[in-house]
């Protein structure tokens, strides 16, 4: 006997594709603003744009 195998097709509503695809975006963009923070040395000011004293040493070892 030949058994033939039903491959039912699925249907995806279009909110699920769009809200996947909204999803992938968003995480990307988390992950590419985390990777950007790491590179960067960010300087913290005052109101009067002064430096403010780090308390924290930073990473590399280096006093700025």
């Amino acid at each position: 006997m030949n058994q033939s195998v039903v491959i039912a097709k699925h249907k995806v509503a279009p909110l699920t594709v769009v809200l996947g695809i909204v999803f992938v975006f968003f995480c990307t963009v988390l992950v590419y603003v985390y990777a950007a923070t790491k590179r960067i040395n960010p300087v913290m000011l005052d109101e009067h744009g002064n430096r403010i004293q780090q308390t924290a040493k930073s990473p590399d070892g280096g006093s700025h």
